[in-house]
């Protein structure tokens, strides 16, 4: 992933991260977004740093970058396992996913 300008909503920085003990390991998530999920060869999703970086330390975060929000969202809508977390990185609040308000 190359570095790019950071998804916001309302001013606020946005992350990623992936509970892996709910992961079913489907792989929708890297269908749709291939620069911020990948499967490891345990067959779960993890998400990527900037620098194409496989990211296996649980709870670990990436920021969502711009171009792909919708596409991070999706994942995270369409994800048999609801173990995909999108929040805010100010207050942890969870904006997209299963935590969401």
């Amino acid at each position: 992933m190359t570095v790019q300008e950071e998804a916001v909503i309302g001013g606020e920085a946005l992350e990623v991260w992936i509970d892996q003990d709910l992961c079913t390991g489907d792989g929708i998530c890297v269908q749709y977004a291939p620069e911020v999920f990948e499967l490891d060869i345990d067959g779960l999703a993890y998400v990527k740093s900037p620098g194409d970086e496989l990211l296996q330390a649980p709870g670990a975060t990436t920021p969502v970058p711009l171009p792909l929000l919708t596409d991070v969202v999706d994942s995270a809508k369409e994800c048999p396992g609801d173990c995909i977390h999108v929040r805010r990185v100010s207050d942890r609040v969870e904006v997209f996913g299963p935590d969401a308000e």
